[in-house]
């Protein structure tokens, strides 16, 4: 060899070594050999063997949960396979050999993994045909009441997994929840296995003495049942056993047949299997399906891991803590205060508030929040209305200031009014009194001249009311006026002064048209005089040849006018936006709040008030005031 190739074919070697020493790594890493994989990779094949078929409750229930449990926690693929043994549900079962010998057939090549019984009599006929049929295959007998085990047929390749059925601890539930309780009516059907659970029952309610009374109803057709069920007298409740085949014979689904009774019953229904909880029953303590599945599964799971079945050991498995349906409570006026200790309530309907808790409290919020709300502007508007009343308060004192002023300028024709009916008054008096002391005084004469007198004091009298009207002080007050009348009385005042200032007063009202408004007759007649007194005043401050005030009336739109016009110079025309400001004034010792107070009393009574001057030269103000309806 030479050296070339003998270096090569070292070099190969050492590459072949390193990959095995790699690979031997790799597996003692894994801490499996190569049998573990093969055997990881295989599926397990359970065989599931039902009493009385696959939807037959409450044993359809109990194999459900025990597939679930087992599915998710297998670590290897499962194959399960399930067989019905019928002839649970016969009251003449026929001969098993036919059956043995179908299940010995399909798995006389590959015998299952594992066997599981669903049920009292699966387990017993796996038990009677172990020998024949799978004597090395482990079992795990399952959803059986512990005295339906043989135990003394029980081999080392058997596992049970056990409930025990406490019949007094359940119909002392009964008597616990319904106290009144005097008669329970069992319902149990006419099969081998329900009639052994008959005799168990009866022997296990002695106990119970005389608390109670029982009716059987394990001899009759599931339609008398029914009859019997649907006329039962008060303080009775029935209690739900098995129904799979009925005196008659006829089979029954026991969820169906369940349905049927509860749909005609006038008594409460109690059972202690879970399967029917939620749809049919009462409640109260009852066996826990997923409880049993997963022990069956743990069972099922240690076996096929290589455990011996023998070694496993379940404790039978007693009732749950009560459970109870809050429907069937509802239902029958069962008080949850008669429940025990510990027990739950379940399919409680949500109240409307747990229904509706978003909704109820964005409602609740907004309604706090309206709350609020209303509250504030509740309070506001208090505050307006207490604002409202002093501004009023303040307005009332400040227009009677106001009046004081104009009256002050009335005082030479008020005086002057006062002095014509005052004269003739005198005049009449003494012309009277000389008449008197005559021989033979003219008594026609002399009452008409005691006319003169009343007529000129009636008219001295309605001067001094008018004024004293003008000048007296009260709060403002709202009532149903006749806006004519109160302007002609405030033209009255001032009629002499344009006289004496050689002003042409003219007064215009439709004798036809009414002009009912609601409003303070004192505050509006003040509106009226200090309008006449400004255009009289600036008609005084011009030299102008025609010298007329005149005060019109009309209605526009639902609105009584008052138009005052003048034939002065009229109003600048920068000052049109600002002559109702207060303080403005175009007279060096005017105060400037005439006409300030003139719009202030025209908006309190909901009326608007416009200046603008005339084409034909002059100032022209109109007042509108609402038409009260």
């Amino acid at each position: 060899m030479s050296r070339r190739n003998f270096i090569a074919s070292t070099k190969r070697g050492v590459a072949e070594v390193a990959l095995l020493c790699l690979g031997l790594a790799l597996w003692l890493a894994a801490g499996i050999g190569p049998a573990d994989a093969e055997e990881r990779r295989a599926s397990k094949r359970v065989l599931l063997l039902h009493s009385f078929g696959r939807d037959f409750l409450p044993w359809s229930e109990y194999a459900r949960n025990i597939k679930m449990n087992l599915e998710q926690r297998s670590p290897w693929p499962l194959d399960m396979q399930e067989h019905t043994l019928l002839t649970a549900r016969f009251t003449g079962p026929g001969p098993e050999g036919p059956f043995v010998e179908y299940l010995r057939s399909i798995y006389q090549g590959r015998p299952p993994d594992i066997v599981m019984s669903i049920g009292g009599p699966a387990a017993a006929f796996v038990q009677k045909h172990r020998a024949e049929l799978f004597p090395r295959v482990p079992m795990v007998l399952t959803t059986v009441e512990e005295r339906l085990i043989d135990r003394t047929t029980l081999t080392e390749q058997d596992a049970v997994v056990a409930v025990r059925n406490d019949f007094v601890a359940a119909f002392r539930n009964v008597l616990q929840v319904l106290p009144d309780t005097r008669t329970i009516a069992l319902v149990i059907g006419a099969s081998e296995l329900e009639k052994f659970w008959l005799d168990e029952v009866k022997k296990d309610v002695e106990t119970l003495g005389n608390r109670v009374s029982f009716v059987w109803y394990g001899d009759l057709p599931f339609d008398e049942i029914l009859k019997r069920a649907s006329a039962l007298p008060p303080h009775t409740v029935l209690f739900w056993g098995l129904m799979s085949v009925d005196a008659a014979g006829a089979v029954h689904d026991g969820d169906r047949a369940l349905q049927r009774l509860r749909a005609v019953a006038n008594a409460p229904i109690f059972c202690f299997e879970e399967s029917f909880f939620g749809r049919h029953i009462v409640g109260g303590p009852m066996h826990s399906i997923p409880e049993l599945g997963e022990k069956t599964a743990d069972a099922a799971l240690r076996i096929l891991g290589g455990e011996k079945p023998a070694d496993v050991k379940i404790e039978p498995i007693a009732y749950a803590a009560p459970k109870y349906d809050w429907r069937e409570l509802q239902r029958w006026g069962i008080s949850e205060s008669n429940l025990p200790e510990g027990s739950e309530v379940l399919f409680r309907e949500p109240g409307i508030w747990e229904e509706y808790r978003w909704q109820l409290a964005l409602i609740a919020a907004v309604i706090l929040i309206q709350t609020g709300l209303i509250s504030g502007l509740l309070h506001e508007r208090r505050r307006r209305r207490f604002a409202e009343v002093e501004s009023r308060q303040r307005l009332a004192e400040l227009a009677h200031v106001n009046r004081y002023a104009a009256v002050g300028e009335l005082t030479a024709s008020i005086a002057h009014e006062l002095n014509q009916p005052l004269g003739s008054i005198l005049t009449n008096a003494e012309t009277a009194e000389l008449m008197l002391k005559g021989t033979a005084p003219d008594l026609a004469e002399i009452g008409e001249i005691v006319a003169d007198i009343r007529r000129d004091d009636q008219r001295a009298g309605e001067v001094i009311r008018r004024l004293r009207s003008v000048l007296k002080k009260a709060p403002f007050e709202i009532k149903d006026i006749e806006l004519k009348e109160t302007v002609r009385e405030a033209i009255g005042l001032v009629g002499d002064v344009a006289a004496r200032r050689n002003i042409v007063l003219g007064f215009y009202a439709p004798l036809e048209m009414e002009l009912h408004v609601k409003g303070d007759p004192v505050q509006l007649q003040q509106v009226v005089l200090n309008l006449i007194l400004n255009a009289l005043e600036a008609i005084s401050e011009s030299k102008a040849g025609k010298r007329e005030v005149s005060v019109t009336m009309g209605r526009s739109a639902g609105a009584a006018e008052i138009r005052v016009g003048d034939t002065g110079p009229g109003i600048a025309i920068a000052d049109l936006k600002t002559i109702f400001e207060p303080f403005f004034t175009t007279k060096p010792e005017g105060m400037g709040m005439g006409l300030a107070i003139v719009r202030t009393i025209v908006e309190a009574h909901h009326g608007t008030i416009s200046a603008e001057n005339q084409p034909f030269g002059g100032a022209l103000l109109t007042v509108r005031l609402p038409i009260a309806s």
